[in-house]
């Protein structure tokens, strides 16, 4: 079963107990989703790896690139437990956060995280259950913190706290994050997801565990990564616009700025981003979105993202494959809108001054020129579909590698169409393995011009160096078989 997308912007569906059965997966890929979401803040190690199980047989039995991404906690922050479970905390009172794990009471709770404390200073902000209460730091003890209720509310157990004033000491990594990459890692996952990033020694970090076995996606999600956002990214090989945790330690004029600035900044990059959270919501328990959630979607489309994400509403909705559906549709409605194409010209950046930024934006002219069909991105380690990707040509990039691991990786960057391909050894080969797999894979028919774009030497990571316009015709290479176990 050959699959084809016609839209470019990629769609990320998050796997949970609504979503984790072999038939409910199929269906979802089905409707739409190109990469599967892991998230380890939730379930076991035997959970994620059936998950992953069904994932590699579903690419097989399809002979499509699916892309795993596993989402690791990061160090998540939280008050601890009250005498009764809840407490209400009124406009202007005094409350104290401490070290001392009794549980608390409406006057003290025990803060868990002498880091906090180090780092705040009188005048900092604490956020509680996702910024529904807000407490002001009046003083700075060694073992606690006096502050008072700027936003009162009621507190209950384990409820999550943000400090977005302060960086905070704090590794991006905690032990279970770091037993959770080693175990993704051994089931060969194509991205790992970092919580939390706060600095570019977060990334240098989990980089140095990874070792290039994945992509690391940095997840936006603290002030504090905007303002080393040009670094983080750099270091980064994707990222994610994570609205959940931004939305509360940001103003909410400020995140959707945020959004347009980390997708452009992206985009000069060449890295793909991915925005998410809440981008359907209502559709865990509605079978239809909001107009707001379908605007967001087209916005997140129109700012020229690789992707956008779907959460709660694949993993634990009611409605996972309706809302897979919806998404797809509006996605590939926005792309069919003039304006887009303008929006999408309008914003592209300058060529890198390389000879490889060079050559991919000739591939994108020369396509566009000769009315091609497609742009066909010859790729050991995904650079040069990358490279065209940033272009954001006007006609589907095929991207063709020998690795199955860079096929799964590309199944989130912006219009590449991937799959393995033999390595070649001439630009004849090249030419012909090429275009038979264009006609094969759907993209281009007989008669039409593809581009073809690569590296030489063939066969070899490295500079995006030769060019070539192609015919596809009935009789090439014979077709290459897709190989789903790089095992084999």
């Amino acid at each position: 079963m050959k699959i084809l997308r016609r839209r470019r912007t990629k769609i990320v569906a998050t796997l949970g107990p609504a979503s984790s059965n072999p038939e409910m997966l199929q269906q979802l890929f089905q409707a739409g989703a190109d990469v599967f979401r892991l998230n380890f803040s939730h379930g076991s190690h035997e959970d994620h790896g059936r998950n992953i199980d069904l994932i590699r047989e579903l690419e097989a039995r399809t002979k499509h690139p699916i892309g795993i991404l596993a989402d690791v906690q990061g160090p998540k922050l939280r008050v601890g437990r009250f005498m009764g479970g809840a407490i209400v905390l009124n406009n202007g009172q005094t409350f104290r956060l401490d070290l001392n794990p009794t549980p608390g009471d409406s006057r003290r709770a025990n803060l868990p995280h002498p880091e906090i404390i180090a780092a705040a200073q009188i005048g900092s902000h604490l956020l509680l259950d996702d910024g529904k209460l807000k407490l002001k730091v009046t003083h700075v003890r060694e073992d606690h913190l006096e502050t008072v209720v700027i936003n009162g509310g009621r507190l209950s157990d384990r409820k999550g706290v943000n400090v977005p004033d302060v960086v905070l000491p704090i590794p991006a990594l905690t032990k279970k994050d770091r037993e959770d990459m080693a175990f993704a890692l051994e089931r060969g996952v194509e991205y790992i997801g970092l919580s939390f990033v706060q600095r570019p020694e977060d990334v240098l970090e989990a980089k140095e565990i990874i070792k290039g076995r994945a992509w690391v996606l940095s997840k936006l999600e603290k002030p504090q990564a905007l303002d080393n956002l040009e670094e983080i990214m750099a270091l980064s090989d994707a990222v994610m616009v994570a609205r959940g945790d931004l939305g509360v330690e940001l103003p909410p004029e400020e995140v959707p700025l945020a959004q347009k600035r980390i997708i452009q900044s992206a985009r000069m990059m060449g890295k793909p981003v991915v925005v998410a959270t809440q981008m359907l919501e209502s559709m865990i328990s509605a079978p239809t979105p909001t107009r707001a959630e379908a605007s967001d979607v087209a916005t997140a489309v129109f700012d020229g993202a690789d992707a956008v994400m779907l959460s709660a509403e694949t993993a634990a909705g009611q409605f996972p494959i309706e809302a897979v559906t919806i998404m797809d549709r509006i996605v590939a409605r926005v792309e069919t809108d003039e304006g887009w194409r303008a929006n999408t010209d309008r914003r592209r950046p300058e060529p890198e001054k390389t000879t490889s930024g060079a050559m991919a934006a000739a591939a994108r002219q020369v396509a566009q020129t000769i009315d091609a069909s497609a742009i066909a991105a010859l790729t050991n380690s995904a650079s040069t579909a990358l490279r065209v990707a940033r272009e954001r040509p006007n006609v589907p990039i095929l991207g063709l590698t020998p690795n199955i691991e860079t096929a799964r990786r590309l199944a989130i960057t912006w219009g590449v169409h991937a799959t393995t391909a033999p390595v070649t050894h001439s630009m004849s080969e090249t030419v012909a393995v090429a275009t038979q797999l264009a006609r094969t894979e759907g993209i281009s028919e007989v008669g039409e011009n593809i581009v073809i774009v690569a590296g030489m030497p063939f066969g070899k990571s490295g500079s995006t160096n030769a060019l070539r316009v192609a015919k596809v015709t009935r009789t090439h290479a014979p077709e290459p078989e897709f190989i789903a176990d790089p095992k084999v």
